[in-house]
């Protein structure tokens, strides 16, 4: 995202109760982590292995949870949280179904290393969340 973008989310956190201490950079891995693993999930789902619902359904929440942190007005932090949560879980699922693949395809090996930066990713900021 641009820094004009960045600098404008970060002024308007700033009247958000709960979330004056946001740290972008963390905010910004998060959303890059989410759109990283929407496209290697998307990609993996193509292949018709058993991994590809677990891969369909990942790729929706990654986005769902990035359009939610670019979003940020009208979100409360239990909000972020709970979304942060299911983003994890569902990564988790799909991490675990794609390394069942990942021996004899790239594709599944690469997917389920993206879902485990999301899930770091997430966490991050979940951690950045709960020092605020």
């Amino acid at each position: 995202m641009d820094s004009m973008m960045m600098g404008a989310m970060s002024e308007d956190m700033k009247t958000m109760a709960g979330m004056e201490m946001m740290d972008m950079a963390v905010m910004q891995a998060c959303m890059d982590a989410c759109s990283a693993c929407e496209q290697a999930c998307t990609v993996c789902s193509m292949q018709m292995m058993d991994c590809a619902p677990a891969c369909m359904n990942c790729a929706d929440m990654c986005n769902t949870t990035m359009r939610s942190v670019m979003r940020m007005q009208g979100m409360t932090p239990a909000v972020m949280m709970a979304m942060l949560d299911a983003c994890i879980a569902m990564c988790q699922l799909c991490m675990d179904a794609c390394m069942k693949h990942a021996d004899h395809s790239e594709v599944c090996k690469m997917c389920a290393q993206s879902c485990k930066a999301c899930m770091d990713a997430c966490m991050d900021m979940k951690n950045m969340m709960m020092a605020a």
